[in-house]
């Protein structure tokens, strides 16, 4: 109690907020990354014909975000690969993690405790590159508050948003995996930080950008440690869309789509499968009645 009423939030939130992100953070960043990319169809595979195409794909993983806001302002793209400590530390994961003897990097950070410790590292990097990216944006556009939103958004996403592009590398390709039109968690909780940073930034919403930094990294943390523990692939804000869609787009937000479409597909119980089954059942009634039609004819 004494430590807590001498040390503040405010305190709290400022020294958090110092606290360097190379090299502890950045390689549990480049560890989750980089397994994600093993966890791909192929990818191990990719890994054993061709390690220069699969190297690529470990560092778009890695350093998609910086590659793309670079883009959206107009700066070169590989601007950040002149950074050699966090190349090397990347590839060094990279090689580990598809090329250690008996896997044995691979099955110590896949353990289950020491992965969340990784993935809550991993958000921490995350809400920082946001606000980052906000205050390089701000920078060059001062009232550009879209502009500040996609900067944003590209440096919490990552690869996310450049997926397809990641699966070219690779020799997939597959459109109806785009980002867009199905987000994950991470990419959604990017979009809306990236929104509350902006407001921060602009001075719509009174608060420090240490403690909005501390505050969203809580909750990244919290919430994405739950759902790798737990092995979920649902989103908190579930909930929340489902009442406010329906009211301000008249239906559910793109994950329902997409389950619903998994479902017509699979189950056939959807409205489609029953409007499509009805004529089948009635045509299937009119040949019947046909056929008996003609066999009393024949008698």
């Amino acid at each position: 109690m004494e430590l807590l009423s001498a040390l503040s939030l405010g305190e709290l939130a400022l020294s958090f907020s110092r606290v360097p992100l190379f090299p502890v953070f950045d390689l549990s960043y480049f560890i989750v990354s980089i397994l994600y990319l093993k966890y791909e169809p192929g990818a191990v595979e990719l890994s054993r014909r061709h390690p220069v195409a699969s190297w690529l794909c470990a560092m778009l993983h890695c350093f998609g975000s910086y590659i793309l806001a670079d883009l959206l302002l107009g700066e070169p793209l590989i601007d950040y690969f002149s950074n050699n400590s966090s190349i090397l530390l990347a590839s060094a994961v990279w090689y580990l993690i598809f090329f250690c003897p008996l896997d044995l990097f691979y099955k110590c950070v896949c353990f289950l405790p020491v992965k969340l410790i990784f993935v809550a590292m991993k958000e921490v990097v995350r809400v920082r590159k946001i606000a980052v990216g906000i205050h390089h944006a701000h920078h060059h556009y001062h009232h550009g508050w879209f502009v500040m939103i996609a900067t944003g958004w590209v440096k919490g996403s990552g690869v996310a948003l450049m997926s397809n592009f990641e699966q070219l590398l690779r020799g997939v390709w597959k459109p109806e995996t785009n980002e867009i039109l199905h987000m994950s968690f991470p990419t959604k909780a990017s979009l809306y930080g990236a929104i509350l940073f902006t407001l921060q930034q602009t001075r719509w919403l009174p608060v420090s950008k240490a403690s909005l930094i501390f505050i969203f990294t809580m909750f990244m943390v919290s919430c994405k440690v739950f759902l790798t523990a737990t092995h979920s692939h649902t989103s908190p804000f579930d909930a929340l869309e489902g009442y406010i869609c329906p009211v301000l787009f008249g239906s559910a937000c793109g994950g329902d789509h997409h389950h619903d479409n998994h479902g017509g597909s699979h189950g056939g119980g959807g409205p489609g499968a029953q409007h499509s089954a009805m004529p089948a059942k009635s045509k299937e009634e009119l040949s019947e009645g046909s056929r008996k039609k003609k066999t009393k004819k024949a008698d």
